[in-house]
């Protein structure tokens, strides 16, 4: 089934202006859905990446903690 939207001219404009060769709007606005989806995608693995390297400081600063807390011999 096709479906017609509706879009302003200044929107047409835009996909005009990053149209790659006899590209329709439907080709450009799928790839931009691509892309997005794509960057998304690597967003949330480079988050996780980051989340897993500030684990590891987190647990060599506990470690160099302990061994200072067990020198001191703190009370609580």
């Amino acid at each position: 089934m096709v479906t017609t939207i509706q879009i302003s001219n200044e929107a047409k404009s835009e996909l005009d202006r990053i149209r790659e060769g006899k590209q329709t709007y439907e080709q450009i606005i799928l790839g931009l859905l691509k892309k997005s989806l794509e960057d998304k995608k690597r967003q949330e693995e480079l988050l996780i990446e980051g989340c897993k390297v500030m684990a590891e400081d987190s647990l060599k600063i506990n470690k160099e903690w302990e061994f200072v807390d067990a020198e001191i011999g703190w009370e609580w």
